[in-house]
């Protein structure tokens, strides 16, 4: 047995606004998280993350320990980044066999730009307190006389946002895979796979042609859909009627989905219920898509699309990209999202985002109009869907909601007006 160290490093600000209010190892790419893969492999598992985001771990992560075994000789620490892909499960693996054999050695799996991905290093390394442990990883990859990994494929991070939505359409398949080989589904007909207490209406059509259909527990779907996978419908889903759910379609627990829907992955309470298209995006948790909200992910020149993060635009080599939304945030009935657009945590956008939309702003340009939105009418609502989903709002809620707010105080222009909002 070995501890295991995940830690976010500087990149992680770079992954906003996916990780404004989400740890790094709690991406959602392709049905799993990181630290889905990270907790069964090794022993006691740590996190080291931002001082403002440590209150979401111990609060919603319990299985994470605040201290390494210093009596376990190895620990494997991994960068939060790590894309949690079923290929990269087998090189972490494959590390934590190399410190349970008699030819133990510190050892480094890097990406081709030298950023550490994992490594195990001796637990007496680290030290005695946290303090040191970033001393460490840093350190790893230029230390003299680490062993590199044999004939391992080369590491994967995330570095940008658009970087989950195509990680998710590369490695969806061979995590569908890994999931049925350790689950608990049964195969209801050819390539659909479904867990306990699964509720498809008649005329649902199941295509499994092009890769498998996972439906977890407790899923509901609604008359007159059509399925193509490769899909994974999380835990107490909910599909209504007449929906079109197609292709690399990863849906996080307790999420409500309807529409025309491709490509996309969708983090826990979200809720997409009505007709419209999504497609090859990211949606955070508790966000709330009106009716008829629809995205672009193809240019009208059919050409590779960029994405523009702060001052920086950085080309995807993708022609299909959709939006990036941030947690909490809403659109209004009919909103259209144009291509390759983020939409920061906390909004609400109406009409038509042809930009990106900051945090926690009205956004109705198309009206001429853009407002603030202060973190009280963010925790508000919170609050209220807390209440429809049984879930009871902490302290530690609204805190990371007003850290949130004054941590993306830059995105948003000084001249905003502060009109009040009606609750």
């Amino acid at each position: 047995m070995i501890n295991t160290l995940v830690f976010e490093d500087d990149l992680v600000q770079q992954l906003a606004p996916i990780t404004t209010g989400r740890l790094a190892y709690a991406i959602t790419c392709a049905s799993y998280r990181l630290i889905d893969f990270l907790l069964p492999i090794a022993g006691p598992t740590v996190g080291w993350v931002r001082p403002y985001m440590q209150a979401t771990q111990e609060n919603d992560f319990g299985e994470i320990e605040s201290q390494l075994n210093n009596e376990l000789r190895w620990t494997l620490i991994v960068n939060a980044r790590l894309v949690p892909s079923a290929a990269n499960l087998k090189q972490l693996e494959a590390l934590v066999a190399i410190a349970g054999s008699e030819v133990a050695a510190e050892t480094a799996w890097l990406t081709p730009d030298k950023t550490l991905a994992a490594a195990i290093v001796p637990t007496r390394s680290l030290g005695e307190g946290a303090e040191q442990w970033m001393a460490v990883v840093n350190s790893v990859a230029d230390k003299k006389g680490v062993v590199g990994m044999s004939d391992a494929e080369d590491a994967d991070l995330f570095c940008f946002p658009h970087d989950v939505i195509l990680k998710n359409l590369s490695v969806f398949k061979d995590n569908l895979a890994h999931r049925i080989r350790v689950g608990h589904y049964q195969e209801q007909s050819f390539g659909v796979y479904f867990g306990k207490d699964v509720k498809a209406e008649p005329n649902v059509v199941f295509d499994s042609s092009r890769g498998p259909i996972v439906i977890d527990d407790g899923v509901k779907i609604g008359p007159f859909s059509f399925l193509r996978g490769p899909i994974y419908l999380g835990p107490n889903v909910e599909i209504s009627e007449h929906s079109s759910i197609r292709d690399e379609v990863s849906i996080s627990h307790h999420c409500k989905i309807g529409g025309e829907v491709g490509g996309v992955v969708i983090e826990p309470y979200t809720n997409k219920k009505h007709y419209g298209f999504l497609g090859n995006s990211y949606l955070g948790s508790w966000i709330n898509l009106g009716a008829g909200t629809s995205n672009s992910d193809l240019k009208n020149t059919y050409g590779l699309i960029n994405m523009t993060y702060g001052d920086q635009k950085v080309s995807t080599g993708s022609q299909f990209v959709g939006c990036v939304i941030g947690d909490y945030s809403k659109t209004a009935i009919n909103t259209s999202i144009f291509t390759g657009k983020t939409i920061g945590v906390g909004s609400m956008v109406y009409g038509i985002a042809t930009t990106n939309v900051p945090s926690f702003v009205n956004y109705a340009r198309s009206f001429g109009q853009l407002g603030e939105l202060p973190p009280a009418v963010v925790a508000t609502t919170q609050q209220r869907m807390f209440v429809r989903r049984s879930r009871e709002q902490r302290p530690s809620d609204v805190q990371l909601i007003e850290e949130m707010f004054r941590l993306t105080a830059s995105e948003r222009p000084a001249d905003l007006s502060s009109d009040p909002i009606d609750l």
